[in-house]
């Protein structure tokens, strides 16, 4: 494939040139040292080099509260919310987040399919950009590198004064035409290293977490959980969420919505009389995990996790699950070697 360039200083022109095309959501600065994923007004606001957003771009799907109804006590009649494609450029995504829509999609798809999410996905074109693993990204682990071009439609590699640009799909070419990006011999650099890697492939992870059940790692973890779900609230493939009714003050009608939750909630699995499934946090922490390298790896293959890092650094207790899931092979590999 042909590579074209985008010099660093065009940057701005070329977010100005698909502007015209599309509504573009991009990372952009918020406060001195964060970064999220906005609707682009102005073209010089977004930023291309970046660790990582806080909140990845599920958000755009999967809104933190969402309507799903509308309805009206005085004739006990409903109507399901409006929802609309998104129809934007979702520019300047990392590939990990980029694999987590994909495990998304799978899991809004099975069975009943989610009419909201997959409704808003439609219309969206991806234009990826390669990224400089920090001490927190641990991708590679799960087999996505930072020059993953994998479900994107344009993918920008950082180089040398630049980006190289790759054109990928019919929606890329239509987006990037007329915009001059000129064929460059620059060859594509070497993707950066990881600081952080788990040292087992997921098939053989499968084996090992299985094992790990009563591994003592769930408790000595849970002495530093403060179970606050920071955790869930900024994965960029958990999707799990509480359904609730808002009645208005007139109470003639109301809203059902449902919103954001997680597991490492106590509140997450408590039913009517009081009783909680999961009231420790030792069991959630395991839960977590295993939802990330376990149960749903038995059944795709692949890890729900894609190594972005975001739960260990937004962690307010500073817990590392790749430390977790490291601890657990290490523990199954000494249990081995003495069963021989």
């Amino acid at each position: 494939m042909e590579l074209k360039f985008l010099a660093s200083d065009r940057v701005e022109a070329f977010v100005s040139y698909i502007m015209q095309k599309k509504t573009v959501y991009a990372p952009q600065r918020a406060g001195k040292h964060s970064v999220a994923l906005k609707k682009v007004a102005d073209p010089g606001a977004v930023v291309l080099d970046y660790a990582r957003t806080m909140q990845s771009v599920k958000k755009f799907f999967l809104p933190p509260r969402d309507e799903l109804l509308q309805f009206n006590l005085a004739d006990q009649s409903f109507a399901p919310a409006e929802v609309k494609p998104l129809d934007a450029v979702l520019l300047g995504i990392h590939s990990y987040d980029r694999a987590a829509i994909d495990r998304l999609d799978y899991n809004f798809s099975q069975g009943h399919a989610e009419r909201n999410y997959l409704t808003r996905r439609e219309g969206v074109v991806w234009v990826g950009v390669s990224f400089e693993p920090d001490e927190f990204h641990f991708s590679g682990s799960v087999g996505i590198r930072p020059h993953d071009t994998e479900g994107f439609d344009v993918f920008l590699t950082r180089a040398r004064d630049g980006y190289l640009v790759e054109v990928l799909t019919n929606a890329g070419r239509e987006l990037t035409a007329g915009f001059d990006l000129p064929a460059t011999d620059q060859a594509k650099p070497q993707p950066g290293h990881f600081h952080q890697h788990i040292f087992l492939p997921q098939a053989k992870l499968n084996e090992v977490m299985g094992a790990s059940y009563n591994n003592p790692v769930w408790e000595e973890t849970a002495e530093k959980c403060v179970g606050c779900g920071s955790c869930n609230i900024v994965c960029p493939t958990c999707y799990c969420f509480n359904v609730e009714e808002n009645v208005d003050i007139k109470v003639s009608g109301g809203t059902r919505e449902r919103i954001w939750d997680g597991c490492m909630l106590r509140e997450f699995t408590e039913v009517a009389g009081g009783e909680v499934f999961r009231g420790g946090l030792a069991e959630r922490q395991r839960h977590r995990v295993m939802r990330k390298f376990k149960y749903l790896s038995d059944k795709t293959g692949h890890p729900w996790c894609v190594g972005c890092g975001r739960c260990t650094a937004y962690c307010t207790a500073g817990i590392s699950i790749v430390s977790i899931v490291n601890r657990c092979i290490s523990d199954y590999e000494k249990h081995a070697a003495t069963a021989v």
